[in-house]
């Protein structure tokens, strides 16, 4: 993890002050559904963003293809015409 990343954690107190505010907010009936979709929300976050990631990649490959055969026909040398001009 990066350092700025860590340097944002909250520390153990104050996620303890975060958890009593959330609780009063929402009431102890309402944490479990809080919970489930907060958990649902990440799922779905990591889902998009492994298929965004996996879209790049593939369009990195594509381009990368693309390139080689590109480099690959302009290496092929043209046709010699054999014919003679001499007239």
């Amino acid at each position: 993890m990066s350092t700025l990343f860590l340097a944002m954690m909250p520390s153990g107190q104050e996620m303890i002050w975060i958890f009593i505010i959330i609780l009063l907010l929402f009431g102890a009936k309402k944490l479990p559904e809080l919970a489930r979709g907060v958990g649902k929300s990440m799922g779905e976050f990591k889902k998009a963003r492994e298929d965004f990631e996996r879209e790049i990649t593939r369009t990195e490959d594509e381009v990368v293809r693309d390139k080689q055969a590109a480099e690959k026909s302009a290496r092929v040398k043209p046709a010699t015409n054999n014919e003679s001009h001499d007239a």
